[in-house]
């Protein structure tokens, strides 16, 4: 998978010469928390993001009344607070270097790029959630099981043939750690039950570190404050 399979388009842009509160604005207006600036050739000039805003803000504890506080705001531009050393990816990225770049340089997003420095999209962390989510394919009734194997050995065929016997897909799998010699899986298949993979896997003498059925997950736009959500039992606590 590359960076144009999940990248944020279309992008929304600002200049160099937006006024501070507009650029606000349209942050909170489109729930973003950075925003590419670029000249009036569509070409990246900087990025800026609602942290630079709000650090650049006078501070509500000054001596400073309210005229004067909305006076200097309205005297301060996205030029002033932007940062001009812009680390950038490219459409034909694969998404896991774009990710390695955001953690190596702990940033929550990089603008996307074509040949001419023209920004044609916007690559975040909730993009890069998303492609996780849907790697792993949590629907409701799936089973997700964590497996080791050997270092040198995957899946018996045998294992895979008789999921599919019983009706079942493998619709992930993934290795995400290496010691000692064991390799630690995530597997996720669907159309077979929990009891009948554990059968399964004990038959093949297949290692399983943990497993469990997805439920369905219910989504809460207002969550109370300290509230919970029970993942295994979908609830809100």
């Amino acid at each position: 998978m590359f960076v144009r399979d999940c990248m944020s388009v279309p992008v929304v842009t600002i200049t160099a010469d937006t006024p501070f509160q507009t650029a606000l604005h349209t942050m909170q207006t489109h729930r973003f928390r950075r925003l590419p600036v670029v000249d009036k050739n569509g070409r990246l000039a900087g990025i800026v993001s609602e942290r630079d805003l709000l650090h650049a803000a006078p501070s509500p504890a000054s001596s400073l009344s309210v005229w004067e506080h909305n006076y200097l705001l309205s005297r301060l531009t996205v030029q002033q607070v932007m940062t001009r050393a812009i680390i950038i990816t490219t459409p034909d990225t694969p998404v896991e270097h774009a990710a390695s770049l955001m953690i190596a340089n702990k940033i929550g997003g990089l603008p996307v790029v074509d040949a001419h420095d023209r920004v044609i999209g916007m690559i975040t962390e909730t993009d890069i959630f998303r492609v996780f989510v849907e790697m792993l394919d949590g629907q409701e009734g799936s089973v997700r099981l964590t497996l080791e194997l050997p270092e040198n050995e995957g899946l018996p065929f045998e294992l895979i043939e008789s999921i599919s016997i019983l009706g079942g897909e493998l619709v992930s799998y993934g290795a995400f750690g290496h010691a000692h010699g064991v390799r630690r899986i995530l597997m996720v298949v669907k159309g077979v039950s929990l009891l009948d993979m554990q059968s399964l896997l004990r038959r093949h003498n297949v290692q399983v570190t943990s497993s469990v059925e997805m439920p369905g997950v219910a989504l809460y736009e207002n969550i109370p404050f300290g509230g919970r959500i029970d993942f295994l039992n979908g609830v809100l606590l």
